[in-house]
């Protein structure tokens, strides 16, 4: 039996997400291609409820966590289990302690590009300071008093 579209109170056009999250409509049409948001339809109009609302806001936080969509629809399609979301919570903290773990090695390895960086940055001002001092007005002066 289809399941009823939500009640008016319950809804949202695309605009109005698009708005609420600051996202393109072609964003959140791509999410729906996904099968990350499910919209019921009013002719050609999109109706969104508070389920796609907070599916949206999940999406968009696993995005800025550095997930794949991939993943975050795994994490989300985990929650239709009947096990009280026991495996979308263990799913989720695995992965999230895998993004961190990950995001530490990154961090390390921009920590170790920085001071390569500062290092070559030093040697640089360095040989630049004796470029100039080489070229200093002195240094012509005393070189045109030899000639």
């Amino acid at each position: 039996m289809p399941t009823a579209a939500p009640a008016r109170s319950e809804q949202f056009t695309i605009t109005e997400l698009r708005r609420e999250f600051d996202v393109s409509a072609r964003t959140l049409r791509f999410y729906e291609d996904k099968g990350l948001l499910t919209p019921h339809r009013d002719g050609q109009a999109r109706i969104y409820g508070y389920r796609d609302r907070a599916r949206l806001g999940l999406v968009l936080r696993g995005k800025r966590m550095g997930f794949s969509l991939a993943e975050i629809k795994e994490m989300l399609d985990l929650y239709n289990l009947k096990d009280g979301q026991v495996t979308q919570l263990e799913v989720s903290l695995e992965k999230s302690r895998e993004r961190i773990a990950s995001l530490h090695e990154q961090r390390n390895e921009i920590d170790d590009v920085i001071s390569d960086l500062e290092r070559a940055c030093d040697v640089i001002e360095g040989m630049l300071t004796e470029k100039r001092r080489e070229q200093s007005p002195c240094r012509l002066d005393e070189a045109l008093a030899t000639e």
